[in-house]
């Protein structure tokens, strides 16, 4: 099963639209991803309604930062995106005539559910703004 990585994408592009000089364009978006400008128009929309970023159409125009990057978290964005689905191990399917398959489904949706609850927690619990802070840091100590 492929990993869904709209997530990871989506903050790499907000980091770069909140350093870049004015607005950015879906055009350039698409080719720092090496994607279509549609595709990131459709993925962006999600981010727009949400209060994240906003557009402006024409010359000079495209995708600027919002809303507050202090307080914009990994998982706002994750949602925002449309809440794609955190982990890809589920249980198989329900038998109910079968003891033993009970019994290994609730241990594995329980362990699922445990671990999402701590991964959202965690997603809560970091920033935009303190994921540019850690780039900045790393960036400063590197000779480029």
């Amino acid at each position: 099963m492929r990993n869904d990585g709209r997530l990871s994408r989506m903050l790499h592009v907000l980091i770069h639209i909140a350093r870049h000089d004015g607005p950015m364009t879906s055009e350039a978006i698409a080719g720092m991803l090496g994607t279509n400008p549609t595709l990131i128009r459709r993925t962006m929309a999600g981010l727009r309604d949400a209060g994240y970023v906003r557009s402006e159409k024409g010359h000079g125009g495209g995708w600027t930062i919002a809303a507050d990057l202090e307080t914009m978290t990994l998982l706002d964005v994750h949602r925002a995106l449309g809440g794609p689905r955190l982990s890809a191990i589920g249980i198989d399917r329900p038998e109910p005539g079968c003891q033993i398959a009970t019994v290994v489904n609730e241990a594995v949706s329980d362990a699922l559910a445990e671990a999402e609850r701590l991964l959202v927690e965690r997603l809560k619990s970091i920033s935009l703004a303190a994921l540019i802070r850690t780039f900045d840091e790393r960036r400063g100590s590197v000779n480029v």
